[in-house]
C-alpha cells in the first residue's frame, strides 16, 4: 500500500492591512517595513491559493506544514492563518509544526501554540515536543526549532530538554515498522550564521543514533536535498520554497513536495516528487520523480 505525503512551508499569509502603532515594538517594526517594502509582493495569497489546490487535487493521504504561517506575529495574523489551516484540511490530515516567524517575539510566543493546538498534538493528545502522530505505516514526528530571536536573526533551536524527549521517542519507534519523518522548521545545515539551528551538531549525532527515514523542513525558501550519514545508511532531508512565493529573484517561486512511501522486501520506497510555478502562473511538475 502507497502512503502519499504532501509537504509544504513558510505560507507567510498577508499581514493585517493597519496594525497598531503600539503593535509594532521592538523587532516587530524591522519586519513590518521589510513586509511592506519587499516581502508583500513576493508572498502572494493568489499564488499560494492555486499551490495547495493543486495539493488537494493529488488527493495526498497526509500533508506537512512545516511553519512560518504569520510574518511577525501580530495578535490579529493567528485567526486568518487558523482559517486558512483549516481550509488546507482537518487536524487528522495535517500535521503542522512552528517556525521563527511563528514565534517572532517572547511577549506572543505562546500563541502558536494556542492557536494550533489540534494540529500540533500527539496521538495521546499531549501538549508539547516532539509529538507523534501514526498514519496507516508512517511515523510523523514534528519538533520544535521556533524561538523568539534578536532583530536581524532568524536561528532556530531545539534545546537539550526537547533532544532529550526526541531520542526516548525514537528508541521506541526503533523495534516498530514504520517508516519515521522528522518534521522540523529549520535546515539541519546552514551556510548562514544568522538564520542556522543553533544546535544542529546535537541534533544530527541523535538522528546518526537513532536514525529517522526522512526529514522535512521550510526556512531557506529553496528546493534542497543533502544527506545524513549514519551507521545504517543515509538519511534524506529535503527542503521547499516558500508556498507562496512568486518572482522572487533571489529564490524559487512556491512550490510542494510529494513522497510515495511503500514498502518494499529490503526496507521502504520513497519516490520524491516536486510541483510548483515554474515562470508561469500554472502549478506543474517540477522535475522527474526519483527514489530517495
Amino acid at each position: 500500500m502507497i502512503f502519499t505525503l504532501a509537504h509544504l512551508s513558510d505560507p507567510h499569509l498577508p499581514l493585517p492591512p493597519k496594525p497598531r502603532f503600539a503593535d509594532l515594538a521592538s523587532k516587530r517594526m524591522l519586519g513590518y517595513l521589510n513586509w511592506t517594502r519587499n516581502r508583500h509582493s513576493i508572498h502572494r495569497r493568489e499564488i499560494l491559493d492555486a499551490l495547495v489546490g493543486d495539493l488537494q487535487a493529488q488527493q495526498p493521504d497526509h500533508i506537512a506544514v512545516t511553519g512560518d504561517l504569520v510574518n511577525i506575529a501580530l495578535p490579529d495574523e493567528f485567526a486568518p492563518a487558523r482559517s486558512w489551516l483549516e481550509s488546507v484540511g482537518p487536524p487528522d490530515r495535517v500535521s503542522l509544526v512552528p517556525g521563527n516567524h511563528d514565534t517572532y517575539i517572547t511577549a506572543t510566543a505562546a500563541q502558536f501554540g494556542e492557536s494550533f493546538a489540534d494540529y500540533i498534538s500527539g496521538d495521546d493528545g499531549a501538549p508539547g515536543y516532539p509529538y507523534l502522530r501514526r498514519r496507516d505505516h508512517v511515523a510523523l514526528i514534528g519538533v520544535s526549532s521556533a524561538v523568539p530571536s534578536a532583530p536581524f536573526m532568524a536561528t532556530g533551536r531545539l534545546g537539550e530538554a526537547q533532544r532529550a524527549r526526541l531520542e526516548t521517542l525514537l528508541q521506541g519507534l526503533a523495534s516498530e515498522r514504520v517508516f519515521r519523518v522528522l518534521l522540523i522548521h529549520h535546515p539541519l545545515r546552514s551556510r548562514s550564521r544568522f538564520k542556522r539551528l543553533t544546535d544542529a551538531s546535537a541534533l544530527i549525532a541523535l538522528l546518526q543514533r537513532h536514525p529517522v527515514d526522512l526529514v522535512l523542513h521550510g526556512h531557506d525558501h529553496v528546493h534542497a536535498t543533502i544527506r545524513i550519514d549514519t551507521p545504517t545508511g543515509t538519511i534524506p532531508v529535503i527542503g521547499v520554497p516558500s508556498a507562496s512565493a512568486f518572482n522572487d529573484h533571489h529564490r524559487p517561486s512556491a512550490a510542494y513536495n510529494l513522497f510515495a512511501i511503500s514498502e518494499a522486501n529490503d526496507g521502504w520506497r520513497c519516490e520524491h516528487r516536486s510541483r510548483g510555478f515554474a515562470g508561469t502562473e500554472t502549478v506543474q511538475e517540477l522535475r522527474d520523480p526519483v527514489m530517495l
